[in-house]
């Protein structure tokens, strides 16, 4: 029997539709499905929505709900990870603090002030789960759901001997977004994506093995409806001639073009129809009305008819794969072993692998096109200063790796960062228990 430990199962949603892949396929119907959660009343919705699931599916499966993180890792094959470090009273300051200096965040997941003190947050926690996993579960591979994702797997590879890699919807996504634009078959498109987590690029993107991109641009110049979709991404292509990954909303927060005043976060960061709601920050409104609802959305899942088809996720593939099924192809985030040769070495970087059960095996793609390596090489370093920041406790790092952010440096002077940094530092004083110093 294969034993799968979810850390951080309260996240209800994406647990149970794991859980709903992993049970279709023939090789898992017998796991273990161990729940970990720190919250009891998520994880205790977690493991009845489990039991629901094994239990319509007609698959052997036993789910173990526990509060204890090294007793649900004793002896995993595999290990998900979609863990917090802190609600919305903690995180809400990064959005909060650089707005108040005149930088504009939609989502601060990823990268930029907000990103960076989130890893700050969030890689001793993540280091921890490794080091269990080390001493519990020495087989278990680690599939990373958390953001922010390249600076906690960056964390994971240095430090940590786990076979890990980070896994994320928008290659996938937007390659389908992409595919409806110019009005083919998904199963008709082929493509070749690298760089960095939420800035990989699709340095090929094929229609029956033809070039698709002169369709992709033709779509978006002439049909409005098309560019109002993704306004930010699609300026960006029509400058790079390459289409980035991430979304309008995580892709304006990456770049210095189109959120460094007013007018142009009036002008593209606001009426297309690709734009989350609760702009500019909706990810405060949308973790909010979280908060409030999320056991009636619970409830209303029980109420429902249960739908146990495949989703689109990697993970439970992966899964399959590790323990001996169908090999699968899916782009994950891994150590720059040269895959992509004008990244920094040893980076973590967003590019093809294949899952077998010999483990993990990335695909050497060579160099990104000048044009969009300089930003991508440019976030990729600020990432390495961050994760150094984070690892070392240096909050003189963190100010560095902030400075060179581009929006924040498009928007503030070096002594205006300086005193953003320090009030963020502060702000997280609790939760920052690797520094010693909060004054960069």
């Amino acid at each position: 029997m294969t034993k799968i430990a979810f850390i951080g199962a309260g996240s209800f949603g994406f647990t149970r539709k794991l859980i709903r892949d992993i049970l279709t396929f023939p090789l898992l119907q017998d796991s273990t499905l161990m729940l970990m959660d720190v919250n009891a009343e998520r994880l205790d919705f977690a493991k009845r929505a489990a039991e629901r699931l094994v239990r319509e599916s007609g698959a052997p499966a036993q789910v173990v709900a526990t509060m204890n993180r090294r007793e649900a890792l004793e002896g995993a094959d595999a290990v998900v990870c979609t863990i917090l470090a802190g609600g919305v009273n903690v995180w809400k300051y990064d959005v909060l603090i650089p707005e108040k200096y005149g930088v504009s965040i939609n989502v601060g997941d990823t990268r930029g002030p907000s990103g960076i003190f989130r890893a700050l947050r969030t890689i001793p926690v993540m280091l921890e789960i490794c080091r269990d996993i080390e001493e519990v579960a020495p087989k278990a591979s680690l599939l990373n759901y958390t953001n922010p994702m390249a600076m906690l797997c960056r964390a994971i590879q240095r430090e940590s001997s786990v076979p890990t890699t980070g896994l994320c919807h928008s290659v996938q996504g937007t390659a389908a977004m992409l595919a409806r634009w110019i009005g083919a078959p998904l199963d008709e498109i082929t493509y070749t994506c690298a760089g960095i987590n939420h800035m990989a690029w699709y340095l090929e993107y094929k229609w029956n093995g033809e070039d698709a991109y002169p369709l992709i641009r033709e779509a978006i110049t002439t049909r409005p409806e098309v560019y109002n979709e993704e306004q930010v991404r699609n300026e960006m292509f029509l400058a790079f001639d390459y289409y980035v990954t991430e979304s309008s909303g995580h892709a304006s927060e990456y770049n210095p073009w189109f959120r460094k005043r007013p007018d142009l976060i009036e002008k593209y960061c606001t009426h297309g129809t690709g734009w989350n709601p609760g702009h500019p920050h909706y990810i405060l409104d949308e973790y909010t009305a979280r908060e409030h609802n999320w056991r009636d959305e619970i409830t209303a899942w029980f109420e429902a008819p249960v739908d146990l088809q495949r989703g689109h996720e990697y993970a439970a593939s992966i899964i399959n794969a590790l323990c001996g099924g169908e090999p699968f192809a899916f782009n994950g985030n891994v150590r720059n072993t040269g895959l992509v040769t004008n990244l920094p070495p040893d980076a973590c970087v967003e590019v093809p692998v294949f899952a077998t059960k010999k483990g993990f095996s990335p695909v050497h793609v060579g160099a990104l096109p000048s044009q969009v390596a300089a930003i991508t090489n440019l976030s990729a370093q600020i990432e390495e200063m961050a994760v150094e920041a984070a690892i070392t406790g240096n909050p003189r790092l963190v100010y560095q790796a902030i400075c060179h952010d581009p929006l924040t440096a498009a928007v503030l002077s070096l002594a205006e960062i300086r005193s953003m940094v320090n009030e963020m530092l502060a702000q997280n004083r609790d939760y920052l228990p690797q520094f010693k110093r909060f004054e960069a």
